[in-house]
């Protein structure tokens, strides 16, 4: 199965984790070029504000949303990795919310891997009936493998 995962930068250790995982048991996986790249993982680590101009200046430069909107195209699953941040449990951020719009305009099944986070655009989020895996991931390779 071909998978492509969506998540905010500072949950990359998680994000490797499940593109392991989801490897070792056959499947293609793609993960956010800022997940593949040390030097963005350094600095978002190490961000101390909300805006972060690099951050916008890179997207517009390697035009880094539509570039993940085609590859959402050519998988058949978004797995958003959504472990908490700023303290909010399920944490979806503002880009990560957009990937998961483009899968479900494209008609592809959205998992999520914890539960969906209480914000103010959660009613957004529950229209696109995204799967939840409650931190399971063998939900989703199963899921798949009955078919």
């Amino acid at each position: 199965m071909k998978i492509i995962i969506c998540g905010s930068l500072t949950a990359t250790n998680k994000i490797l984790e499940i593109k392991s995982k989801l490897e070792a048991k056959g499947h293609q996986v793609e993960i956010p070029y800022g997940s593949k790249n040390s030097k963005i993982i350094k600095r978002v680590k190490n961000r101390k504000v909300i805006v972060d101009v690099k951050e916008a200046e890179e997207k517009i430069k390697y035009n880094l949303l539509k570039k993940y909107y085609e590859l959402i195209k050519q998988h058949e699953v978004v797995l958003v990795v959504n472990p908490e941040k700023k303290g909010i449990k399920g944490y979806i951020g503002g880009n990560t919310l957009m990937e998961m719009g483009f899968g479900y305009v494209l008609g592809k099944k959205i998992y999520c891997l914890y539960p969906l986070p209480k914000m103010s655009y959660t009613a957004e989020l529950l229209a696109m009936k995204p799967i939840i895996l409650n931190g399971k991931i063998n939900k989703l390779i199963n899921s798949n493998e009955k078919k």
